[in-house]
């Protein structure tokens, strides 16, 4: 017959023993836990996704042996799986975690990784599809100090400008030499605009990515989708979903008007971030994959970010 174990008979080597090296820790806790969470879909209701957590806590007793780890995962379990992710749900949850060390721990830290799933329609034609975005919150609750960070990875598409012009150039060149004897009528230029001769070169463009982290202000919320839509807006040029051929006719008119280097794209997400009074501060780091070299070319800007 099997019985329930009376927990107070029970051995716990944690307390009643003193370390053999004592000594407060800055932190203690547990990485990589496997949990679902609950965020917004852009749309007004939530999804359920699943997620990888962090959490820790100080240990300011320099004699006890160590925390209460099932305490952590308890408190993770019941307050990311009731409510969807926001800055007042994170700074009730750090308050918890260290309420339930009284007397071990007066900080507490949490980060939560996952992708946040939005639907995005096509730029012309009747269709749409889901785009994954990577995600990164954090939040911490310092000596009753409590603050959030949030951040997420864009993928876009980068046209060089420079290399937009010496396609121009040539371009030029091209028509120079196949009308030198002759003044073309408007049709001829428009048939030769779309033949094979009428594309002299093309300009180089790349997949490339922002990730963005900013602090938000105390009292604000900024939901991860608005997040996104801000930084997609500055750049014109986000990578699409479901595709057709006027979807991708639209795609290239975009990116013939954005044409950018990676410090245009930094430039462009500062403005928008600049506007928003819910965001403290910014970490932005634009990277863009070169087609011409092997190597990425990369642009970085902040404000009032610490480190």
């Amino acid at each position: 017959m099997n019985t329930v174990p009376d927990n107070a008979r029970l051995p716990d080597v944690a307390t009643g023993v003193e370390p053999v090296a004592g000594g407060a820790l800055d932190w203690v806790g547990m990485d990589g836990i496997d949990l679902p969470v609950r965020c917004a879909d852009g749309r007004g209701g939530t999804l359920t996704v699943p997620a990888r957590v962090s959490v820790q806590v100080n240990l300011g007793d320099p004699v006890a042996r160590g925390i209460h780890m099932s305490r952590l995962y308890l408190a993770l379990e019941q307050s990311l799986g009731e409510q969807a992710l926001t800055p007042s749900g994170f700074c009730s949850l750090m308050h918890a975690l260290v309420s339930s060390h009284a007397g071990l721990s007066s900080r507490a830290r949490l980060r939560i990784e996952y992708s946040q799933l939005l639907k995005r329609r096509a730029l012309v034609s009747d269709n749409a599809g889901w785009r994954a975005y990577p995600v990164i919150v954090e939040a911490q609750l310092l000596d009753e100090h409590f603050s959030v960070q949030l951040g997420c990875e864009v993928t876009y598409s980068s046209t060089c400008p420079a290399s937009a012009a010496l396609s121009r150039q040539l371009n030029q060149q091209r028509f120079e030499q196949d009308f030198a004897d002759a003044v073309p009528s408007q049709r001829a230029v428009r048939e030769w605009l779309g033949s094979e001769r009428g594309m002299a070169a093309t300009p180089h463009a790349q997949r490339s990515t922002a990730n963005v982290v900013v602090r938000l202000a105390p009292g604000f919320d900024l939901p991860v989708s608005e997040l996104i839509d801000a930084i997609e807006g500055a750049l014109a040029t986000p990578v699409q979903t479901a595709v057709k051929r006027e979807d991708e006719q639209a795609f290239a008119k975009l990116n013939a008007e954005n044409l950018m280097f990676c410090e245009d794209a930094a430039r462009r997400i500062r403005a928008a971030l600049d506007t928003d009074q819910r965001i403290a501060g910014y970490r932005i780091r634009a990277a863009h994959h070169e087609s011409l070299h092997p190597h990425d070319a990369v642009a970085e800007v902040s404000r009032n970010f610490p480190g």
